[in-house]
């Protein structure tokens, strides 16, 4: 029986979501709770297999910060990000912050059962869109030469500025971190970029995600 704990602003949405997997012989609906606060407590009380997360929860803390703090509390709880964002950006952030896969909200329940099944078992669940979307990209990467080792181009300082970016921070609260001004973090972004020959934010997060500097890869 897999323990399912439901996080969502919504209560019709909870509702639907608990009647649908109560309904299985082989999962249950141990909680819910409507803001990543909540989600956090309920997992210490309850200590579901799996916690279905919502992105997006206008009040108290969003579910991606809920996300890590439950995986460094609870590494062996697993959890699937229920979203509407079919974003390259969204998904990054996603797998940054640790959780087992991402399904998107217009997902049949077909879907949705199997990802709940696949992340309980351990094991990984991206979306198919999302899928795609990373193999497009790894072989653009591939044929554009930008997987080349070029991490040992970068200064000591840039190497720190682009693990902080890849973890979320502002340029503003990079600069609070190293005691140096936003202009010369924004300076250091630059050369990050030019030498790593990146053009987005999302790809600075993928190619530390892939380098490991911030403890797991994809």
């Amino acid at each position: 029986m897999t323990s399912i704990l439901l996080v969502d602003d919504h209560a019709v949405v909870r509702t639907g979501l608990k009647m649908l997997l109560n309904d299985l012989s082989d999962m249950e609906v141990v909680g819910e709770a409507s803001e990543g606060e909540e989600a956090i407590k309920k997992v210490e009380e309850l200590q579901p297999r799996v916690v279905l997360m919502d992105l997006s929860m206008p009040h108290g803390k969003d579910g991606l910060s809920a996300t890590v703090e439950i995986k460094k509390r609870w590494p062996e709880v697993q959890i699937l990000i229920l979203t509407m964002h079919d974003d390259e950006e969204y998904l990054f952030r996603v797998i940054q912050a640790g959780a087992s896969g991402c399904i998107l909200k217009s997902a049949l329940h077909h879907e949705l059962i199997h990802a709940i099944s696949v992340v309980a078992e351990g094991s990984a669940y991206l979306y198919p869109t999302a899928t795609k979307k990373l193999m497009e990209d790894y072989l653009e990467r591939m044929k554009s030469g930008k997987d080349a080792d070029t991490y040992s181009l970068l200064t000591d300082r840039e190497k720190e500025v682009l693990t902080l970016i890849a973890k979320g921070f502002s340029n503003k609260e990079i600069a609070e971190k190293l005691v140096i001004s936003v202009k010369t973090v924004e300076n250091h972004k630059s050369n990050i970029m030019e030498k790593l020959k990146l053009k987005t934010r999302p790809e600075l997060v993928e190619y530390a995600l892939k380098k490991g500097l911030l403890g797991y890869g994809i």
